[in-house]
C-alpha cells in the first residue's frame, strides 16, 4: 500500500507520516511548506503537482486545509479555493488515477450552531446525526468538501471517509475567555472528557479509515476521546459539571486541587464516538481516566507522538492581544 497525505507539515499530516513510516507503509506526503515529512512541496490547488504524487497511490488522506484559526487572516475567497476547490482537485486526481481509497479530515466544527447550548440548558449529544449548521466560512467550507467526497462515492468513482475530529491541536484555545482562566493543560485535561482527542488517537482513526474504507463505501465519523458521559447525564453537565466528573472520577477533585486546577463550571456539548469505534474497529486510548492516571505519576498526559509532533501554530506572527488575532 502507498498513501498520500496531504498537509504533512503540520500536526496530523507529519503524525501520519512518521506513523506510516514507521510501520514500513510506502508514505507520501504534499505541503506547500517543506518539512522532514514533506517529499511534495505544493499546493493542493496545483493539478500538475498533485497528479504527479498521485501516481501509484492506494489511498490518500487528505489532511491539509484552511483552519478555523485563519479565520481572521484570510479572505472567504482563500477558503474556498484550498478547502473546496483543491478537495474537489484531489478528488478528480484520484479517481483519475484510479486510487481506490479517500480519507478526508473534516471537523466537528461543522456542526457548527448545533453544538452549542444556553447556559440554562442540557449539553448536546453530539452523534452523526446532528445536523450540520456551519457558522463561519471554516464550517462551510469544511461541510462542502464533506459533500464532494459523498459525491464521488455515490458516482462509483472511489470510496470515501470523512472523520469530522474533535480538538487535538496543542495551541491554547481561541476562546480568550478559557486562556485567561485556565492554564493551558487544565483547559485541554477537562476537554479530554468531552470534545478533545489525543493526536495518536486521531492517526490511530485515520489509519484504520483507510483499511476500512473499500467496506463501508462513505459514512461520516465523530473522532473524540470516549466520554465517559451518558444521556442521563446532560441536564446536570449544562448546569454542574464538576458534580458529573466526581461521580465517575471522585479522585479528579484532589489531583486538580494540587495542581491548582479547575473543572469547567459547565459542559456545553459531548462528542460520542460510539459509530467510529464500531465501524472502524477503532480503540482510543487516550481519555480522562489516562489523564487522571498521568496525574497521579506526574507525567504529561499527552502520547508521545503528540510530544515528538509539538505545537506548530497556525500564523507566522503572535499578534498582540494573543495567539489569534481578534
Amino acid at each position: 500500500m502507498s498513501i498520500l497525505v496531504t498537509g504533512s507539515a503540520g500536526h496530523l499530516g507529519e503524525a501520519l507520516v512518521r506513523r506510516l513510516s514507521e510501520q514500513g507503509v510506502a508514505c507520501a506526503g504534499l505541503d506547500t511548506k517543506p518539512s522532514s515529512f514533506t517529499h511534495h512541496v505544493a499546493s493542493i490547488t496545483d493539478r500538475a503537482a498533485v497528479r504527479a504524487a498521485m501516481t501509484g497511490r492506494l489511498a490518500v488522506i487528505h489532511a491539509a486545509a484552511l483552519h478555523k484559526p485563519h479565520i481572521a487572516t484570510h479572505a472567504h475567497a482563500e477558503f474556498v479555493d484550498v478547502n473546496v476547490a483543491g478537495t474537489l482537485l484531489l478528488l478528480e486526481e484520484a479517481a483519475r488515477a484510479e486510487v481506490s481509497r479517500f480519507v478526508y479530515t473534516s471537523t466537528t466544527s461543522a456542526f457548527g450552531a448545533a453544538l452549542k447550548s444556553a447556559a440554562d440548558e442540557p449539553a448536546g449529544w453530539i452523534t452523526e446525526e446532528v445536523a450540520a449548521i456551519p457558522k463561519n466560512i471554516y464550517g462551510v467550507t469544511k461541510s462542502a468538501a464533506e459533500n464532494l467526497c459523498e459525491m464521488f462515492v455515490r458516482q462509483g468513482k472511489l470510496s470515501a471517509i470523512v472523520l469530522r475530529t474533535a480538538r487535538f491541536f496543542p495551541e491554547e484555545d481561541d476562546d480568550a475567555a478559557i486562556r485567561s482562566g485556565y492554564a493551558l493543560a487544565n483547559a485541554q485535561a477537562n476537554e479530554m472528557l468531552y470534545r478533545r482527542a489525543d493526536l495518536d488517537d486521531v492517526v490511530e482513526a485515520h489509519l484504520a479509515a483507510v483499511k476500512a474504507a473499500p467496506r463501508i463505501g462513505f459514512a461520516r465519523y465523530i473522532i473524540s476521546a470516549t466520554t465517559p458521559f451518558d444521556r442521563t447525564e446532560l441536564a446536570l453537565l449544562g448546569r454542574d459539571a464538576g458534580r458529573v466528573v466526581r461521580r465517575h472520577f471522585p479522585e479528579y477533585a484532589a489531583l486538580y486541587a494540587a495542581r491548582g486546577w479547575r473543572m469547567f463550571p459547565r459542559i456545553d456539548r459531548v462528542y460520542v464516538n460510539d459509530r467510529a469505534r464500531a465501524a472502524l474497529d477503532w480503540r482510543p486510548r487516550y481519555d480522562f481516566r489516562h489523564v487522571l492516571d498521568c496525574l497521579k505519576r506526574g507525567e504529561d498526559f499527552r502520547s508521545p507522538l503528540a510530544r515528538a509532533v509539538g505545537e506548530k501554530g497556525y500564523h507566522a506572527t503572535r499578534f498582540a492581544e494573543g495567539p489569534y488575532p481578534d
